[in-house]
């Protein structure tokens, strides 16, 4: 006679349930939909992903780019050399165009034109590069440099460009203006492209100078139509009447 010993010790075995994905997940201790499961932050600074906006048509865009805590400051001679020799390299492409930048304690400042939205994308990635490698020759630094991504504001109308190129080119009055008062006298900014800038109310002193880092706008905007509300003020402090 035969007998099962797996009855008398309760080791009969039973007819498996089949388990979800979930549910493996839940019981292997890996990942899953718990508490503390996940890639865990790197800690540096991330805006909730949000859509860019899309265009179609040659169209000039405000980006800036932002950078990580503890870097020493940005507006720095020789970083400002190394970066216009880069810009001088990858300031044209097809389908994008450097037009003009600022260079500020933290931030970066750009005009540029693209085709659309995946030439920004594009023309983007290969400015973004260019500036971190810079940083990273110049102050010794490793790792990530850029804090967050770009943000990027397309203009559409001549006031709208108007505002964009006062806000870039004289960027470093308004920050001046916000810390130390009163601003000095106008003056072309060194860690900026304003001296190939052609649409100030006088010239100034170092205009034109030196071998060009910058592309010659293209797009009507840009070029011509925001000279409808008037040309820019040198002494002018962006974010004051």
């Amino acid at each position: 006679m035969y007998f099962d010993f797996r009855y008398v010790f309760g080791m009969r075995s039973r007819t498996p349930n089949q388990q979800s994905f979930d549910d493996y997940r839940m019981r292997g201790g890996r990942g899953g939909p718990r508490v503390g499961a996940g890639r865990k932050l790197s800690g540096r600074i991330c805006d909730r992903k949000k859509r860019r906006e899309r265009f179609h048509g040659n169209k000039p865009v405000h980006v800036t780019l932002r950078f990580r805590e503890g870097l020493p400051r940005l507006r720095n001679r020789r970083l400002v050399t190394e970066l216009r020799r880069s810009f001088r390299e990858a300031c044209e492409r097809p389908d994008f165009r450097l037009v003009h930048y600022s260079v500020q304690h933290n931030h970066v400042h750009l005009l540029v034109e693209a085709e659309d939205q995946a030439a920004l994308g594009r023309g983007m990635k290969s400015i973004g590069a260019r500036v971190s490698r810079a940083i990273q020759r110049v102050f010794g630094v490793t790792g990530r440099v850029l804090a967050q991504r770009y943000h990027a504001h397309v203009l559409r109308t001549p006031r709208e460009v108007r505002r964009a190129l006062r806000y870039v080119l004289l960027n470093a009055r308004k920050h001046w203006h916000e810390r130390r008062g009163p601003v000095p006298p106008a003056r072309l900014d060194d860690a900026s492209s304003s001296r190939w800038f052609d649409g100030f109310t006088r010239d100034l002193p170092g205009a034109r100078a030196g071998p060009r880092e910058v592309a010659r706008p293209r797009t009507w905007l840009l070029a011509r139509g925001w000279r409808r509300h008037g040309l820019i003020d040198p002494a002018a402090i962006p974010g004051t009447r």
